[in-house]
């Protein structure tokens, strides 16, 4: 007797739960019902049906609003198709399936039907291999594909990546998680929201083989599983999570668990955790219910929530974290009450909703991060085994070097500007901006430059660098052609930076102009451009606010969200944004205040959209001015001011504070005021120190209408600590780039140095060269001589010392072929376990005054600070001036 399970194993109860999700997606899709559905009306098999429900349930609204149903059904019948064709498709469980292999979706990438063909890339590698060995095979070559490079916060297509072949670690895990999902291996893409030692975030890989989940650095192979060069940051992790678009019912502690999605805490596996359980009361002593919880970190000089819980009926929210300090924020209609705790002691938070208006003066309090922590011995790798691994590494940055160089170059840059007209310095960057997309882009310049002279030029360079590897033609026309019959009497300025332009905020640039111009009768579309209130009234009386998936926010194409009259306000805004641009009125998100505006007669205009809020939101706000000022009494340890680096900006709304958007390490912030809406603000300064401790100073203040407010920006005492931890060998010999050799005393000099042993090839190592390029003014003023150093395995092909210019003129870039010259104690955990770059600050007796080791965002800063220090005490003790 064999018993009959149902399709994918799935229970009654869950059929009927995915079947009532589905239909409430008929309806919410109500507008697009043809393109997306029709696809039931095709031949299906039991499981397509399915899988497209499961899918169309927990669809996000913007995926139903940019996408068709052949795309889905395309994607469901290649991937049942590869589940009965690799070796291990009978033995990944139905729920895995489903949750990690079946989804079309990683991160917020744009999709495209990409499955079959990573499918037909990896299939013959890996089809002989045990499980396991398949994850790590895929990993080396997503490392043939693609590198790490820091950029903007919108994450590229997977096949983008590859025509890139380079992207941030967001980046490179979604490609990472869609190759294994191509050859059915279940894989998930796992991240920090913020460190709590030190400030960004990272993501990375969850793959599963054989009943265990494993991780692995994206594009980043180790010989084994479970290794990567973020283990160490990873175990003083304060949440480590995934979202999954269903209602997942896992082995995993769940830390939020929505209509929608839900988010699994996966921190355990990584680091020790105590669970905070919050007792929200008003004043009266009653619990309540529905108040949401903030759990916060200081990162990039704000305090960042890694997770918002809402209280249940008794009042409380429970969260797993791990072993440092955190600020606890309850809110409900606009009363708050706010505690910081050390998650380790781990007893239970009362919270009392008491507070309305924020406290006057100064807070002054320390962020302690969990400790660092020894990770578990690894067996030793036999010789063979890590010459086979360096020899896959070098061979991986060789295949992608190789590419590299079929993008087209300054040559033929070069060729195109002559024949076109165009400046050729400005078609070359453009060009090389392009990369893999270089061809689409000369064919778009050399088409549409005879007819429109320099402004399809001006039109690209009025993008993103990174829309350039995923814009095509077709975009490019209608948002050329459709800009420059709205030309009018604007100013260029104006015409570039808010007609011209496709890019609004993080959404896929996409070809919407003709469209919205075909949209709206002469007569509508004259009205909109005398008063563009009257678009928002349209938009605000005819689109309907959807919110579902968090990070999807202002992901939506301005195009679907108009034809599915739905989005989430970004979104919606966006759409806002778009409208006024193919219509000829200037347009654009406020740069600090992300709000729509528009332009009448010679200055913005807020549009006051309603989005189904409180009518009080939709009442302008007027504005004020503040202005920083320079703390009369620095000490002598205080940092220069730099924005998101050691200072923002807040502004309290409902109670919580909502951080000014300003450009990354904007340092000119006290040449003139900042206009901003009248409020009550906090400005949040801070001194990280060398174990991650942040020395935070919160400064409350109001600005009030058409007044100027005057705040000092000030920064906590931080004693410098220039400890003497060694002695540097200086009679040890390194090779040059022009093959000679010198001693590390005759590169370093008498005076102190940076000297840093470096691979290239890892995201930690591109993190260091990019802060020390970033402070090359201040490093030139010193002049002290920063030695980077390599290794023979490191010098991989693909590894040019030319293609960083921006380093400080005093870089020398070194081989040293064994590593011999590196200190004994790094071979001791745990810099050994850190691993690369290794950082040492020497002072003129060659002693080692600070040594950094590993992932650290800012420790070319802290370096900086130290060489300054050794400098300056070298200077009072030699009477210099």
């Amino acid at each position: 007797m064999t018993m009959q399970t149902s399709v994918f194993s799935l229970d009654q109860r869950a059929m009927e739960l995915i079947e009532r999700k589905f239909r409430k997606k008929l309806l919410i899709a109500e507008a697009r019902a043809d393109e997306l559905f029709g696809v039931f009306q095709q031949e299906l098999t039991e499981e397509e049906t399915w899988a497209l429900k499961f899918l169309f349930a927990y669809m996000p609204v913007n995926d139903l609003a940019d996408y068709d149903g052949n795309l889905f059904l395309s994607h469901v019948r290649r991937t049942l198709d590869i589940r009965r064709q690799v070796p291990w498709g009978e033995r990944v469980p139905d729920h895995l399936f489903l949750h990690f292999v079946l989804p079309y979706r990683v991160n917020t990438e744009n999709i495209e039907d990409s499955r079959g063909i990573l499918y037909s890339e990896l299939a013959d590698r890996t089809k002989h291999l045990p499980m396991a060995d398949a994850i790590l095979e895929t990993n080396y070559w997503c490392h043939e594909k693609a590198a790490y490079i820091g950029s903007d916060l919108r994450t590229v297509s997977p096949l983008t990546m590859i025509r890139n072949a380079r992207g941030r670690c967001g980046e490179e895990s979604t490609l990472t998680v869609a190759a294994l999902r191509s050859i059915g291996i279940p894989a998930r893409q796992v991240y920090t929201p913020r460190w709590a030692h030190c400030d960004d975030n990272h993501a990375w890989v969850e793959a599963w083989a054989d009943g265990e989940w494993y991780y692995i650095g994206a594009c980043e192979p180790e010989p084994l599983l479970n290794q990567g060069w973020f283990s160490p940051p990873a175990r003083r992790a304060m949440l480590i999570n995934t979202r999954i678009s269903a209602n997942y019912e896992g082995p995993e502690g769940i830390t939020l668990a929505e209509e929608w999605f839900t988010e699994i805490n996966l921190l355990e596996s990584y680091a020790p955790t105590r669970t905070i359980t919050v007792l929200v009361k008003d004043e009266q002593g009653r619990p309540i219910s529905g108040a949401n919880v903030y759990f916060e970190l200081y990162n990039m000089a704000e305090l960042y929530p890694i997770a918002v819980l809402p209280t249940n009926t008794q009042g409380e929210a429970s969260f797993k974290t791990g072993l440092g300090d955190i600020v606890i924020r309850a809110v409900k209609d606009g009363r708050w009450g706010e505690d910081k705790i050390n998650a380790a002691h781990g007893e239970p938070i009362e919270l009392v909703l008491d507070q309305a208006q924020q406290p006057d003066g100064t807070a002054d309090f320390d962020m302690v991060p969990p400790p660092e922590r020894n990770g578990e011995a690894a067996d030793p790798l036999s010789e063979e085994r890590i010459l086979r691994h360096n020899s896959r590494l070098e061979e991986g940055a060789r295949i992608r070097s190789g590419y590299e160089h079929t993008f087209l170059d300054e040559e033929h840059a070069s060729k195109l500007a002559e024949a076109a007209g165009l400046p050729a310095e400005r078609v070359w960057e453009v060009l090389r901006k392009a990369r893999g997309n270089s061809r689409e882009i000369a064919a778009f310049l050399r088409e549409r430059s005879s007819e429109y002279g320099e402004w399809p030029l001006l039109l690209l360079e009025s993008m993103n660098e990174k829309d350039l590897v995923d814009t095509f033609r077709r975009a490019l026309d209608d948002h050329l052609t459709g800009s420059l019959s709205q030309r009018g009497e604007l100013p260029q300025n104006i015409f570039i930076r808010y007609i011209l332009c496709p890019r609004i905020l993080y959404e896929m640039i996409m070809p919407y102009k003709r469209l919205f111009q075909d949209s709206f009768t002469e007569v509508e579309s004259t009205a909109f451009r005398e008063d563009p209130s009257e678009l928002v009234r349209r938009l605000d009386r005819e689109w309907e606010l959807w919110e579902d998936l968090p990070n999807l926010k202002g992901k939506g194409n301005p195009a679907g969200t108009f034809k599915i009259k739905k989005g989430d306000r970004i979104s919606l805004d966006i759409l806002f944004v778009a409208v006024c641009r193919s219509l000829g009125i200037p347009a654009r998100l406020h740069p600090s205040e992300q709000k729509p505006q528009f332009m009448m007669n010679g200055s913005w205009q807020d549009a006051l959209f309603a989005h189904g809020t409180m009518p009080l939101q939709t009442v302008k706000k007027d504005n004020g001015y503040l202005r920083l000022l320079r703390d009369n009494e620095p000490s002598a340890e205080a940092p220069a001011a730099s924005y998101s680096e050691n200072f923002t900006i807040a502004r309290l709304e409902n109670g919580i504070y909502k951080t000014l958007f300003y450009p990354s390490g904007k340092t000119d912030v006290y040449d003139e005021s900042f206009e901003v809406e009248e409020g009550s603000y906090r400005m949040t300064s801070g001194i990280r120190l060398k174990d991650g401790t942040v020395r935070v100073r919160f400064s409350y203040f109001t600005v009030r209408a058409g007044e100027q407010t005057d705040i000092p920006l000030t920064f906590r005492e931080a004693l410098l600590e220039i400890p003497v931890l060694g002695t540097m060998y200086r009679n040890h010999a390194l090779t040059l780039l022009d093959g000679s050799n010198k001693t590390i005393g005759e590169l370093i000099g008498m005076s102190g140095a940076i000297v840093a042993w470096m691979e290239p090839e890892r995201e930690p190592t591109k993190h260091l060269i990019r802060e020390i390029s970033e402070l090359a003014g201040p490093f030139d003023e010193i002049g002290a001589p920063i030695v980077l150093v390599a290794g023979d395995s490191e010098w991989a092909s693909s590894f040019d010392p030319s293609r960083y210019p921006q380093l400080p003129a005093c870089t020398l870039i070194v081989r040293d072929s064994a590593y011999a010259a590196l200190p004994g104690f790094i071979s001791q955990p745990p810099a050994s376990e850190a691993g690369f770059p290794h950082l040492f600050v020497l002072d003129g007796q060659d002693q080692i005054r600070y040594t950094a080791s590993g992932y650290k965002i800012g420790t070319g800063k802290e370096a900086f600070r130290i060489l300054t220090g050794i400098y300056q005490h070298f200077a009072e003790r030699s009477g210099i001036e």
